[in-house]
């Protein structure tokens, strides 16, 4: 389990290469291409879903995510980061980071707590990108994480890059290992 910690920029690496220091419960986790937001309520076993808003804004991408979207680094973005929370205690944190000049009229803004992949995986023309993964924790939220995972997801011209940490109070909740 990790401490938070300001990096400059993340080591992702394919999914496939960190398989080897993955257990087998965390690797159903985060390498499922499947919604997240439909695995966690399934997990949860009845425990209340909540997707709570931590922030949402137009700013820069960091630097790693800017070149993952193939946009320069001092282009605007729309970011938005929530926790996915059951019974009130977040199990993930996300960070969807996506080209502002991309966003008109995808209403994006007006997702409020409303999970993302609730609205993107009803789109019929979704493409996603390879999964990469760290053991770094993010920096948007001072939380102990025990693996994140991010991949560029396409829609209609839109390009979102979204990031997902999953907290050490999952793998408590689902008696998981810590790597």
């Amino acid at each position: 389990m990790q401490t938070q910690s300001c990096a400059p920029i993340a080591r992702w690496l394919p999914v496939t290469a960190a398989r080897p220091a993955m257990s087998l419960p965390w690797w159903r986790w985060v390498a499922s291409t499947d919604s997240l937001t439909a695995r966690l309520i399934a997990a949860g076993e009845g425990r209340k879903f909540r997707v709570r808003l931590l922030r949402q804004s137009i700013g820069f991408a960091f630097a790693d995510e800017a070149m993952a979207l193939g946009i320069g680094q001092r282009r605007y973005a729309w970011r938005r980061e929530v926790a996915l929370c059951l019974d009130g205690t977040p199990w993930v944190v996300a960070r969807t980071v996506a080209p502002l000049a991309q966003c008109r009229g995808q209403r994006l803004e007006q997702l409020g707590e409303r999970s993302l992949g609730s609205w993107l995986f009803q789109q019929p023309d979704l493409k996603r990108g390879p999964l990469e993964v760290t053991s770094q924790p993010p920096r948007f939220a001072a939380v102990d994480s025990c693996w994140g995972r991010r991949s560029r997801f396409q829609h209609a011209g839109l390009s979102l890059l979204v990031q997902e940490y999953f907290l050490t109070a999952m793998a408590d909740a689902l008696a998981l290992p810590s790597r």
